[in-house]
């Protein structure tokens, strides 16, 4: 650097502090100064203590700013702050009203302009109270979205009524409209209606001028729906592992599914949504769309595990509603209330029957198009279930009777069979395969097949299975009494145990034992008049008792007809032991030996493989 730009540099520094020090404020100037400051920092203070009670209404739970002590102008401004344009929905008085008809009374709040309570006027719990489903004390309903920068949830704002009480019947209609109001002549608008004997509930929505209150980039509203369902039935944990969230897919799928009843779980569903069901046992709540919900729909349950006798479990589900910033939007949608009844489902439509659990494949088939029919016709009749229980075992005994025979003649043919049996098993215990072999031999000349008494048997699978189903499913039998049995939809008691025997229970059922010793003599009968493997037997004899803890906590009216179906079989047996001749058998028998004997694919089979093993076959 040159002495010149040195030279320089020392003139600038010398002005910048000689106008520093010229522009120096004076005395004066600086006490004058502090005075601003001060007022300044005495204004914002001011402002901060002015801001705090909006600040505090912000994270505070609407609820509280209601039930709080504060004066009427500090609650406004708080709701003001919290709820904006439906400010003046933020404190009110409950007002019920009714919508009722032959089979329900709806309640309706104006406290989140909600269904409170739904009564059930046809059924009662297990402990004489009036069925009660959305019950206000373990509910919410209600929407959610976003207005001014603000959440709105309808459930905790109070709606005026338009509307008085309704009381319909046969084909009479009547509704009742819930208005939440914003500023300026904007509302939501819950309308209500109920026609003559019907378990339906319209529910319309519509949105009146909220398209410059709602968040621009709003689309949607979301709907919440959570629920704790109260136990209804005589056992929590029967009740418990059959109740959960069924639902139904819109347009093209239209599938029913549902979350497990033995574990919680949730589900996001992610195609529009034609309906959600929180289902118990014998009663359900559905939420149906007129057309579809959005996607996704979130379902939830929890509380499978739970040991609670009051509650069941806790069930949640969250809807997406579309909004298009219209002037005027309608969302149309229905409730049903009411008993998981299969005829009273399928008349209701949307595939509401799904929810009963009538098994799946061909169990569900035989249940659909065999034992429900003749069970309600035979219900048109008025008869006690008992008795229906008794025609109808007979209806279908008579039905597999053909079967039946088929399967005894089978059983008379193989213990006619028995002694050359035993002398082919003592002379080969070493070398199974050349004991199957023999015996196939054997059942080639006699013209006998091993398998001919079991396929009748599982021909009859089915019909005991769904039987296994229908039962503890049908609401026909829920508090129906018969003989000592005071309810045939859960177990008969004769005795309660002051404790808990594992794999059985706390209770004695008598329908459970006289089934299992039915099942016990018919199996001795059979073991008689067949040439079982002695190995064997002890399962035949093992498999009653086991099934005996099983179902001891079912149906009564299941283990009713097990009981029936296993003496109507004995009585079968001693009838077909009545004209059946075992000498004209085996005489029919050693008459085939002399024929030529024909291969079946399996005994086929059978040889082929013995060959393989370097087997010499019997001729």
């Amino acid at each position: 650097m040159d002495r010149n730009q040195v030279v320089g540099l020392l003139l600038i520094g010398a002005i910048l502090i000689g106008f520093s020090i010229f522009n120096q404020p004076s005395p004066q100037e600086l006490l004058a100064m502090k005075q601003r400051r001060d007022s300044i920092e005495q204004v914002e203070k001011m402002q901060e203590q002015i801001k705090a009670p909006v600040k505090q209404i912000a994270n505070t739970p609407l609820s509280a700013v209601v039930d709080s002590t504060l004066s009427d102008s500090s609650k406004k401004a708080m709701a003001v702050a919290q709820l904006g344009s439906f400010a003046n929905a933020g404190s009110g008085t409950e007002e019920l009203v009714s919508l009722e008809n032959e089979l329900v009374k709806v309640t309706l709040t104006t406290k989140g302009g909600r269904v409170k309570r739904v009564v059930l006027k046809k059924y009662k719990t297990f402990y004489g109270a009036p069925v009660t489903l959305f019950e206000s004390d373990s509910t919410r309903f209600g929407l959610n979205f976003f207005s001014n920068n603000k959440t709105i949830a309808t459930n905790d704002l109070y709606f005026k009524k338009i509307g008085n009480e309704v009381n319909v019947s046969k084909d009479e209609k009547g509704s009742v409209t819930m208005r939440l109001e914003a500023s300026n002549g904007r509302y939501i608008d819950y309308i209500y209606t109920l026609k003559g004997n019907s378990y339906l509930v319209g529910y319309k929505m519509n949105f009146v001028g909220l398209n410059d209150i709602v968040a621009s980039n709003t689309n949607y509203m979301e709907l919440d729906w959570s629920e704790q369902l109260h136990n209804q039935e005589r056992e929590a944990k029967s009740e418990r592992l059959n109740s959960t969230i069924y639902y139904r897919y819109a347009g093209e799928e239209e599938e029913v599914d549902n979350l497990k009843e033995t574990s919680d779980g949730n589900e996001e569903l992610k195609s529009k949504v034609k309906w959600v069901a929180m289902k118990q046992h014998f009663f359900t709540q559905v939420l149906l769309a007129d057309e579809s919900f959005e996607k996704p729909t979130h379902v939830e349950i929890s509380g499978s595990t739970s040991e609670d006798l009051e509650h069941i479990k806790l069930m949640n589900a969250s809807f997406t509603i579309p909004y298009n910033h219209g002037q005027n939007e309608t969302f149309g949608m229905q409730f049903y209330f009411g008993p998981n009844h299969y005829q009273i489902l399928k008349r209701t439509g949307y595939d509401l029957q799904k929810q009963i659990p009538l098994g799946w494949g061909i169990f569900g088939w035989v249940n659909r198009f065999l034992v429900i029919p003749v069970f309600n016709f035979l219900d048109s009749f008025s008869l006690n279930y008992g008795i229906i229980i008794l025609i109808l075992t007979i209806a279908i005994k008579i039905l597999l009777l053909p079967l039946t025979y088929k399967a005894y003649l089978s059983q008379a043919k193989m213990k006619v069979l028995k002694p050359e049996i035993e002398v082919i098993q003592a002379n080969n215990k070493e070398e199974p395969v050349k004991l199957q072999q023999e015996m196939m031999a054997l059942y080639r000349k006699a013209g006998v097949s091993p398998l001919g008494g079991c396929w009748p048997m599982l021909l009859q699978m089915p019909i005991l299975f769904a039987m296994l189903r229908f039962f503890p499913s049908s609401i026909e039998l829920r508090q129906q009494s018969f003989l000592w049995a005071k309810d045939l939809s859960t177990y008969d008691s004769i005795l309660d145990l002051p404790f808990t025997i594992p794999f059985y229970g706390a209770h004695v059922s008598l329908f459970t034992l006289l089934m299992t010793v039915s099942t016990l003599l018919l199996t001795a009968f059979n073991s008689q008049s067949a040439a079982t493997n002695p190995q064997m037997k002890w399962m035949m004899y093992l498999m009653p008792v086991f099934f005996m803890g099983f179902l001891n906590g079912y149906s009564a009216g299941l283990n009713y007809y097990y009981f029936l179906a296993n003496v109507i079989s004995i009585g079968q047996q001693f009838l077909f032991r009545s004209f059946v001749d075992e000498d004209a058998i085996h005489k029919k028998i050693q008459e085939n030996k002399k024929k030529p004997a024909q291969k079946s694919k399996f005994q086929q089979r059978l040889e082929d493989m013995a060959k393989q093993r370097g087997y010499k076959l019997p001729k």
